[in-house]
């Protein structure tokens, strides 16, 4: 049973039933290729939350009023696969509670699981994929489900528009589609890639944010950190530019590799987190305009049946 709270907020705030955010942490690494440690990613950000000041500036609010959960971490990993499925499982089953659904990870393989339930229960789903690497592999040392391949399935089966991309390899491009593709060193010299962006996705958005888009500079704490990314003020306005004419369903962060002496990097994923929701929740009021889109965009799922052999 969880009794931690993120952020550290007051459990009146954190209960289940009056929460209108669900946060999944994912501490899963089981797949990274270089630097390990992503597993240690959403424990080092829970503590970096509870150091951060719950009123922002810059909407004028205090976001975790309208509650959030902190549910019991995933903690599968016997394969890539079985972690897939249970995110996925996880993941479904609070959407079709009716809440805005976060998750946390861990490396990027676990976004499979969460792209998979979102998809299942929106209709013409664009996933935004915030990311220095493509992440396109079919397969990637024997699994389907490899941090390589995060966003393969998604190319295939949602709108997938991917940015800040600057590392990938060649075999990738026989499924990239590079007119929803915008690389860093484009993004570099071009003034309207953000409304291109958005021009491009669909109304029904999932973020899946890999920490390593941003530049090494500001975020060093990565598993693959790649020079030439986004900075701080830049990411902000372009992510509210996008909660503010897209209906975002949900998103995960995944990718923190936390440092034991620079813990500059883990407050920078909390203040993300807590950005991308006050942008969310920014104008809402008594009656969530999330709840009432989700009713009104959600495919014709009426209830998660545990026992369905789906899962």
């Amino acid at each position: 049973m969880q009794t931690k709270t993120y952020g550290g907020i007051p459990q009146e705030y954190a209960a289940l039933e009056k929460s209108k955010i669900v946060l999944i942490p994912v501490p899963y690494d089981g797949t990274s290729t270089w630097q390990k440690g992503a597993d240690k990613g959403p424990e080092a950000f829970l503590n970096a939350s509870e150091n951060m000041e719950l009123y922002d500036i810059e909407t004028q609010t205090e976001v975790y009023k309208q509650g959030i959960h902190l549910t019991d971490p995933i903690t599968e990993d016997s394969s890539p696969e079985a972690v897939v499925k249970a995110v996925h499982k996880a993941t479904k089953e609070y959407i079709l509670r009716n809440k805005f659904v976060t998750v946390f990870g861990g490396e990027h393989s676990i976004s499979i699981g969460t792209i998979r339930a979102f998809n299942e229960c929106f209709d013409d789903l664009s996933v935004l994929h915030i990311d220095a690497h493509a992440d396109l592999r079919k397969e990637y040392e024997g699994s389907s489900c490899n941090h390589a391949c995060a966003v393969y399935e998604a190319s295939q089966t949602t709108n997938l528009i991917q940015v800040g991309i600057r590392s990938m390899d060649a075999s990738e491009l026989t499924v990239m589609d590079e007119e929803k593709t915008f690389f860093a060193h484009d993004m570099a010299n071009d003034d309207y890639w953000v409304d291109n962006v958005i021009e491009a996705l669909g109304e029904n958005v999932f973020i899946t944010f890999d920490l390593d888009a941003l530049d090494p500079s500001i975020m060093p704490s990565t598993g693959t950190p790649e020079p030439g990314g986004l900075f701080y003020y830049e990411t902000l306005d372009f992510l509210k530019q996008v909660f503010a004419e897209r209906n975002v369903v949900g998103f995960d962060i995944v990718e923190l590799c936390p440092n034991k002496i620079d813990k500059s990097s883990d407050f920078l994923a909390a203040k993300l987190y807590y950005k991308m929701l006050s942008y969310k929740f920014s104008e809402t009021d008594e009656e969530s305009e999330y709840e009432s889109n989700f009713n009104e965009d959600k495919k014709g799922i009426s209830k998660f049946n545990q026992d369905n052999d789906e899962y």
